[in-house]
């Protein structure tokens, strides 16, 4: 069921942030129907597995011509009935549609409209074109990313798509939607990734202005400049971290390693960093991954080895905890956060463009007359 059984989403498809938000919401038993275009998107259905569009996980498709009024007017009468849309377009196509936030919110006064983009809804950016790496950049985060004298490092599309962005859009949707309950009013939620990925860096901001985080890339405590929070290759050329920022954890970490910990005592001497940990990598380099796997067994040192995509759930604490699902098919990470009540779950695999178009438009009360005349004229359009 879900902790969000009941709710009932419009996805207007598209592709990175908004999916996963809407996959999220789906996992926590939310009701998310995805409006698809005919053809498919830029991603959607055109994988040799079709499973593997796991972004679309638990939703429902329906594929809907938004060109075509009678196809905006079936969306329309679907909004009628939801309790929250949400979208990934560049600010005004979906005013330009016929579906802008005033229209939809006319027609359903209690709609959360969910809206993501990079730049935001407005600002001298915002009708320019990006992705997450644009949007870490002008956040502020992209500076810091990275080891000194080199580049920043690009960090995946986690923090702006994913984390800045997706993350923020299913939280707003969730909180606007609790507002609504009580006021009984819908509102637009402007879900800007550049917005989320600065709320991501507060602390790091702070840091800065107090003087305990440099400018000058991979010289601070977590950045790689410090010698205890850092990345080590081993003796087979994979990798460990090692995290042991607290004095108790730094002191276990040289209990553990015994009598090669000599020189290592100081860990706060900052000028002493580069040497001490030129000394550790050192000291990596003479056990296999594996072996300092071992080694470090139940040492309190804030310690993990570096997992590649293919090893990791096959991690034994992943296995225990079920963090991964593998039908023998497809294997993918089980939703999250847990609820002990109300768990979340993949209610179903991803779906063909329009695999639901008709049984969509039945229970939202089309008759069959309209699903039909719909269908004929390419309005709507159901996956054979």
């Amino acid at each position: 069921m879900g902790p969000l059984a009941g709710i009932t989403i419009i996805e207007i498809a598209g592709i990175g942030p908004a999916p996963f938000a809407a996959m999220s919401l789906a996992d926590m038993g939310a009701e998310v129907i995805r409006v698809e275009r005919p053809g498919g998107g830029l991603f959607s259905d055109q994988q040799t597995n079709p499973k593997l569009d796991v972004l679309n996980r638990g939703k429902r498709c329906i594929c809907v011509d938004l060109k075509q009024p009678e196809g905006v007017a079936t969306v329309l009468r679907l909004i009628e009935q939801a309790d929250g849309l949400l979208e990934g377009n560049r600010p005004g196509v979906m005013e330009r549609l016929g579906l802008g936030p005033d229209v939809c919110l006319q027609r359903n006064p209690r709609l959360v409209y969910g809206r993501m983009t990079g730049w935001g809804q407005e600002g001298p950016m915002a009708k320019e074109v990006g992705h997450d790496l644009n949007y870490v950049a002008l956040s502020g985060a992209l500076h810091g990313m990275g080891r000194a004298g080199e580049k920043p490092a690009i960090p995946l599309n986690l923090v702006g798509d994913f984390g800045g962005g997706g993350i923020f859009l299913a939280y707003g949707l969730v909180c606007a939607l609790l507002e609504a309950k009580t006021s009984g009013q819908g509102q637009v939620v402007d879900a800007a990734m550049i917005d989320g990925v600065a709320n991501l860096m507060s602390s790091s901001f702070a840091a800065n202005q107090v003087g305990f985080w440099s400018d000058e890339r991979g010289t601070n405590v977590l950045d790689s400049g410090a010698h205890f929070y850092e990345v080590y290759e081993t003796g087979d050329g994979k990798y460990i971290t090692i995290g042991s920022i607290e004095p108790q954890f730094y002191a276990a970490l040289l209990e553990r390693l015994g009598d090669e910990a000599a020189g290592l005592e100081n860990q706060w001497d900052m000028a002493a960093w580069p040497a001490l940990k030129e000394k550790l990598s050192d000291i990596f380099k003479r056990k296999t991954r594996d072996e300092w796997d071992a080694f470090f067994d139940g040492a309190d040192i804030c310690y993990a080895p570096v997992l590649s995509m293919a090893e990791v759930r096959h991690h034994p604490h992943h296995q225990e905890r079920g963090t991964f699902i593998d039908d023998g098919d497809v294997w993918q990470p089980t939703p999250a956060p847990r609820f002990s009540r109300t768990p979340g779950a993949i209610s179903r695999p991803p779906a063909r463009n329009g695999e639901h178009s008709r049984d969509i438009l039945a229970q939202f009360g089309f008759s069959e007359d309209d699903i039909n005349n719909s269908l004929a004229s390419g309005a709507v359009v159901q996956a054979e």
